[in-house]
């Protein structure tokens, strides 16, 4: 297929080692980074928080929570352009929910006298929250779109990535306490350019077939 979008989806990999002598440019940054804002929700509930890690300082925290394992994901932290953390708000309420009512009366979307009406909504969340208040299930599966949103934006920039799930979650959401302010970090997102060692570009993609993912009914 000719597409640019399957040409660039085709492209891309999970990079296994980075030039650490190339970085992402600011403007890309910009664009990567409003992809992300825009990322779709349950009721547009956007219950994340995006932890852009570039800093040396940063990189040494990070570098750290793989102490105990997954030690082999660490290069990515020194040698990629940034590396993103995912995090997830594990107890979304009303009051979290609000923000996105009165962000939609700001942005037009919703008249000011609507505001109550627009709350209906939150019963989808409210289904998906226990008698505790954990939301975290849910709030979860929001977060992988915006990554898969993410992992898309990048290929059709021609930056490389690396999800990583392949973390010490307890270390990374204790090092990051004060930055996540209660979300809670589920998998991060390394980005930067292919080094010219990155076994993974010189092998064949491979995906299941079509015809054994697809039902056309």
């Amino acid at each position: 297929m000719t597409h640019q979008i399957i040409k660039d989806l085709n492209w891309r990999h999970s990079t296994k080692k980075y030039d650490a002598n190339k970085q992402v440019s600011t403007e890309d940054f910009a664009v990567i980074f409003e992809a992300m804002r825009l990322s779709a929700s349950s009721i547009n509930s956007q219950p994340w928080r995006f932890v852009v890690i570039k800093s040396q300082e940063a990189r040494a925290r990070m570098s750290q929570t793989f102490a105990h394992k997954f030690e082999f994901n660490e290069p990515h932290i020194r040698e990629g352009s940034a590396i993103i953390l995912f995090a997830h708000n594990p107890k979304y309420t009303r009051e979290n929910y609000a923000e996105v009512v009165d962000k939609g009366i700001e942005d037009g979307r919703t008249k000011p006298e609507d505001r109550e009406d627009a709350f209906g909504g939150f019963f989808f969340a409210e289904l998906n929250t226990s008698k505790n208040g954990d939301t975290s299930t849910w709030t979860k599966a929001q977060l992988y779109l915006a990554l898969g949103n993410t992992l898309h934006t990048l290929a059709r920039l021609k930056i490389d990535s690396t999800p990583i799930e392949g973390l010490d979650i307890d270390l990374v959401n204790q090092k990051f306490k004060k930055e996540l302010g209660g979300y809670q970090c589920e998998v991060a997102l390394a980005i930067g350019y292919r080094h010219t060692e990155d076994y993974n570009a010189k092998l064949a993609k491979t995906r299941r077939s079509l015809e054994s993912v697809l039902f056309e009914i």
